[in-house]
C-alpha cells in the first residue's frame, strides 16, 4: 500500500516527520506500506515554480492515500493568485475529485480544561463536520476583480449543482448511519437561491434514509449553538464555506486547533489526510507544534483508505496514552503537565505505540 507523503511549508515538515516514525513503526511491525514524498505549495513553487508539480501529482494519482501536511507562507504572498501555495491543495482536491472532507472534532478527556467552553459544556463531546470540498464559493465562476463606476470591486460566486450536493449529503447520511443517527444539514436558505436547492436536495435524500432523523439550520444559528450547547449536534453536514468556518469554530471546541486530524475523500474511498490548522511559519522550525493533529491523520489514512482499522485503532490509543500521561506541547500545556516540543511528543507517541 503505497501513501503519498506531502509535507509542504511551514511546521509541515517538522509534524510530517513525526507521523512517518509512526508509520515506519508499523511497517516494522509488519504493516504492507510504502512512502514517497514529493513537494507541494510553496515547496513546489520553489523546486519547479509551480505549488502543484506534474511530478507530484503523478505520484499522488499512482498512491492508495495522501498524507498532507500543511501549505503557505509570507514569502509566497505577493506571488499571482494561481502561483500561491494554497493553490497546490485545491488543485489536488479538484484533480482527484476529493468532494467529502470529513472533520471530526472529539475531546479528549484529558484536554477539557483546555477548551475555550467550560468542561461541563464540552465533556463528551464528539461531533463529525462533513463539509463539501470542490464546489461553493471557492470554485464557482465568473470570479474576479474588475473597475466599476471609478472604484475597485471584487467578485465571487457561490453555484452548486444538484449532483454535488446530493452527493455530499448522501455522504453525510452514510456517516449518520454508523453513529447515533442524527444528521443536521447546514444552509442560509432564507437568503441564498444556493441553499433553498440544497434544502430541498437534503429532503430528497432523507427519504432513502428513514432510520435518520434529519434537521435544518441556518448557518449562523449553528455557529451560535455550538459555542451554547455543542453536544446537541452528532453529524453536521454543509458546504464548502460554512463547513470551512464552523469546522476551526468547532476545533477551539477541543482545546486546540493542533489536535484535529481531517480526511477529504472521493467517490472511491482514495483520501486526502491532513491536520486542520495552518503552516504556522511564525514558529515553523522551533520544535513547538503539536504533531498530534498529524499522526491522528495517518489514523484516519490506515482506517478510510487502507482499511487497517486494528493499526489505526493502534495509533489512537497510543495519542491517548501519552495525553494520559501528561505530555503537552504548547497549545495545550497545563500547570503540572509536562510541556514537550514536536520531536519529544512524536517520541511519546513511538514509545507509547
Amino acid at each position: 500500500m503505497k501513501i503519498a507523503v506531502l509535507a509542504g511549508d511551514g511546521i509541515g515538515p517538522e509534524i510530517m516527520a513525526q507521523a512517518i516514525k509512526v508509520l515506519d513503526a508499523l511497517r516494522s511491525d509488519g504493516l504492507a506500506i510504502e512512502t514517497e514524498a514529493a513537494p507541494v505549495g510553496g515547496a513546489g513553487y520553489d523546486a519547479g515554480k509551480d505549488p502543484l508539480p506534474e511530478r507530484t501529482l503523478s505520484i499522488a494519482r499512482a498512491a492508495d492515500a495522501i498524507l498532507f501536511g500543511a501549505v503557505g507562507g509570507p514569502q509566497y504572498d505577493t506571488l499571482p493568485r494561481a502561483m500561491r501555495p494554497e493553490q497546490g491543495l485545491l488543485r489536488l482536491r479538484k484533480e482527484l475529485s476529493l468532494f467529502a472532507n470529513l472533520r471530526p472534532a472529539v475531546l479528549y478527556p484529558e484536554l477539557a480544561s483546555a477548551s475555550s467552553l467550560k468542561p461541563e459544556i464540552v465533556a463528551g463531546l464528539d461531533i463529525m463536520i462533513l463539509r463539501e470540498l470542490t464546489g461553493d464559493i471557492y470554485f464557482g465562476q465568473p470570479r474576479g476583480r474588475r473597475e466599476t463606476d471609478g472604484e475597485r470591486e471584487g467578485f465571487d460566486t457561490m453555484r452548486y449543482r444538484e449532483s454535488e450536493i446530493r452527493r455530499i449529503v448522501r455522504a453525510g447520511f452514510d456517516t449518520a448511519m454508523k453513529r447515533s443517527r442524527k444528521l443536521c444539514s447546514v444552509d442560509k436558505a432564507n437568503v441564498l437561491d444556493t441553499s433553498i436547492l440544497w434544502r430541498e436536495v437534503a429532503n430528497e435524500v432523507a427519504r432513502d434514509y428513514p432510520q435518520v432523523e434529519l434537521s435544518h439550520m441556518y448557518v449562523d444559528n449553528a455557529a451560535m449553538q455550538l459555542v451554547r450547547a455543542p453536544k446537541q449536534f452528532d453529524v453536521i453536514v454543509t458546504g464548502n464555506m460554512f463547513g470551512d468556518i464552523l469546522s476551526d469554530e468547532a476545533s477551539m471546541l477541543t482545546g486546540s486547533i493542533g489536535m484535529l486530524p481531517s480526511a477529504s475523500l472521493n467517490a472511491r474511498g482514495f483520501g486526502l489526510y491532513e491536520p486542520i490548522h495552518g503552516s504556522a511559519p511564525d514558529i515553523a522550525g522551533r520544535n513547538l507544534a503539536n504533531p498530534l493533529a498529524t499522526i491522528l491523520s495517518a489514523a484516519m489514512l490506515l482506517r478510510h483508505s487502507l482499511h487497517q482499522e486494528a493499526a489505526a485503532q493502534r495509533v489512537e490509543t497510543a495519542v491517548r496514552k501519552v495525553l494520559a500521561q501528561g505530555f503537552r506541547t504548547a497549545d495545550i500545556a497545563e500547570t503540572g503537565k509536562r510541556t514537550v516540543g514536536t520531536k519529544e511528543m512524536g517520541d511519546a507517541v513511538l514509545a507509547a505505540l
